[in-house]
């Protein structure tokens, strides 16, 4: 049985921070070996391995665009099939506060006076009732949910998988993993410590059946890594 693998980048790699956090060991991740171990019918043959993702390009972390990089070409060399995204941005002001970043609606800074001396440098507004307001760049993540389930419906549609592992706890691929069941067997694979989101759930016998559901386990994580140097590449210090 051929199998495809079809990843979402980010949904993977947060949730798995979330489980093993900045702990070394983890992140220079062998995605083949990874999914050979949960390929879990009977005479499972990788067919391809599609990771999606996008490059990150925050010019105040180069560090951190190099790490990335040095990781997807580990991947291509490996013979992952690399689809990439991108990142959009945008100005967005947000409610100063004085709680612990995470606080539950924390309480917005309130200067009613005008008292409160704020740096030139940071770009903070005042509402008409005193709340301050920082302007702050967001930067999201565009296309891995669309690019995986592209790739992972052209390949069942076309007769290129006999079976699909969808490595995501994103509800929005609900539609495509629903029909993608009716024509080959689907496993997911949910990353994240809280439990799989109900729109990826379902019977093990809708459509053609045998499908399944698992929680990746850290300690295979653990297990599933590059050596280093690989073909080359180097894990990224505290990787």
């Amino acid at each position: 049985m051929e199998v495809g693998v079809y990843i979402d980048g980010f949904n993977l790699y947060y949730g798995l921070f979330n489980q093993l956090g900045n702990s070394p060991g983890w992140k220079w991740l062998d995605l083949v070996a990874l999914s050979r171990c949960y390929a879990r019918w009977p005479q499972s043959q990788l067919k391809r391995v599609t990771y999606c993702t996008a490059k990150v390009n925050d010019p105040n972390n180069q560090a951190q665009t190099n790490r990335q990089h040095f990781y997807i070409e580990a991947l291509k060399a490996s013979g992952v099939q690399v689809v990439l995204g991108k990142f959009t941005s945008w100005a967005r002001d947000f409610a100063m506060c004085n709680e612990p970043t995470g606080t539950p609606n924390p309480t917005p800074l309130v200067d009613d006076s005008n008292s409160i001396v704020i740096p030139r440098q940071l770009p903070v507004n005042r509402t008409r009732n005193g709340v301050l307001l920082a302007t702050v760049l967001k930067r999201e993540e565009k296309g891995s949910d669309v690019n995986l389930a592209t790739h992972l419906l052209n390949d069942v549609l076309t007769n290129n998988v006999q079976a699909a592992i969808v490595i995501s706890n994103d509800s929005d691929l609900k539609l495509p993993v629903a029909i993608a069941r009716q024509r080959v067997p689907v496993g997911v694979l949910n990353p994240q410590q809280h439990p799989l989101a109900g729109d990826l759930s379902g019977s093990k016998d809708t459509g053609v059946g045998d499908h399944w559901w698992a929680r990746i386990h850290p300690d295979v994580v653990l297990q599933c890594q590059f050596p280093d140097p690989y073909k080359g590449f180097r894990k990224p210090p505290g990787w």
